[in-house]
Order: C-alpha cells, then sequence, then structure tokens
C-alpha cells in the first residue's frame, strides 16, 4: 500500500468515526419514521459541510445509509439523497446541487452540478380523479445510469440511460436512452451515436 492509498484509509476511519453519532441517529428516526424520511434529514445537512472533508463525511455515511455506496464515490455538496435504496458504484462523481432519488448509478459514472435524478417519470399517480395527488399511491421506479456515462449540467434523468452515453446539459430523460448514444434536448432524443462524425445525425 502506497502512503497516499494509507492516508486515504486513514481519512475513511476517521470520518467513519466522525458521522458514527448520525449514523446512530439515523437509525433511530429510520425505526420511528421510515427509513427515506430518516435519510433525507440526514442528507440535508450534510450536503452543508463543504471541501474534501465534506466528501470523506458524505462517502462515510452513504456506505451505511445506502443500500450501496462505494468508497471511492464522490459526492460534492449541496448533493441531497432521498431514497435509502439508492446505489451508486465504483468512481462515481456527482456534482453540487443534485437530488437524487431511487437510483442505481453504475461504476465510472459523471454526474455534472445540479442534475435531478427522481424515482422515475411517476413518482405520483394521478389516475384516480376522486383522490387529490398527494393520497394517491406512489409509483417510483429504479432509474438506472449505465456505467461510463457523463450526465450534464442541469439534466433531468426519469428514465434508464445506457452505458457509455452522454446526456447534454438540461436535457429532460423521459424514455430509456441506448448505450453508447448523445442525447439532448426537451425531452431528450439520441443526436447521433458516440464514434460516428458530427454529420451522421440521428433523426
Amino acid at each position: 500500500m502506497t502512503m497516499r492509498e494509507t492516508l486515504k484509509s486513514i481519512a475513511r476511519g476517521t470520518a467513519l468515526v466522525c458521522v458514527a453519532p448520525a449514523l446512530l441517529s439515523f437509525a433511530v428516526r429510520a425505526r420511528l419514521l421510515a427509513r427515506d424520511r430518516a435519510l433525507q434529514s440526514s442528507s440535508e445537512w450534510l450536503a452543508l459541510i463543504p471541501g474534501l472533508a465534506g466528501q470523506y463525511l458524505r462517502r462515510a455515511f452513504y456506505s451505511r445509509a445506502l443500500a450501496h455506496c462505494h468508497h471511492t464515490v464522490t459526492i460534492e455538496a449541496g448533493t441531497i439523497l432521498c431514497r435509502a435504496g439508492a446505489r451508486l458504484d465504483e468512481h462515481v462523481y456527482v456534482g453540487g446541487g443534485c437530488r437524487m432519488g431511487l437510483v442505481h448509478i453504475e461504476r465510472d459514472v459523471l454526474v455534472a452540478s445540479g442534475v435531478h435524478i427522481p424515482s422515475g417519470a411517476s413518482t405520483h399517480r394521478i389516475d384516480d380523479l376522486t383522490t387529490v395527488i398527494r393520497e394517491q399511491a406512489r409509483g417510483e421506479q429504479l432509474v438506472r445510469i449505465g456505467a461510463g456515462c457523463w450526465i450534464g449540467e442541469g439534466a433531468v434523468v426519469m428514465a434508464e440511460v445506457g452505458e457509455n452515453s452522454v446526456i447534454g446539459g438540461g436535457a429532460v430523460v423521459t424514455r430509456a436512452i441506448p448505450a453508447w448514444s448523445i442525447a439532448a434536448g426537451v425531452p431528450a432524443r439520441v443526436i447521433r451515436r458516440r464514434g460516428e462524425p458530427r454529420a451522421a445525425m440521428v433523426v
């Protein structure tokens, strides 16, 4: 193990000790309320911690609170995670000011700042006209972001994105995007495949 790896390991251990009270509080609140509600309130104050220290503290907390969060994940300040079933794989980077629902972000994904990934496109049912929307059943679905993707700034992703794809800034993904695609717009559509010349546009 190199000196750098040793220092990182020490930093991870220190961060875990520092968030231990928060993890205990989360465990108690998860039993009294619900796991997702407990996670969101913890996530809101963790999002306030800036810099490298904040990255280590968030990673230490989420590695115990989420379904999966690898020790190489980086989550910047201002980002809130709302669903304990979320999964963040190796070398995922999440920029500042993002909001994540029920999502599986696979390895080597880059998520720019201000990206929203809710739990699918139908988080609230609207079909029963005799019941107000807030009282209808939820329709949450897991949104998968395939390995090696880059999600541009301010995008909203409500459907699966295939591996090694690029989603343009400000795009709104409402239906699945195939692997190796470049998609942009509202709603997002594939404008070309990665590796194709720029003149080869998908219509």
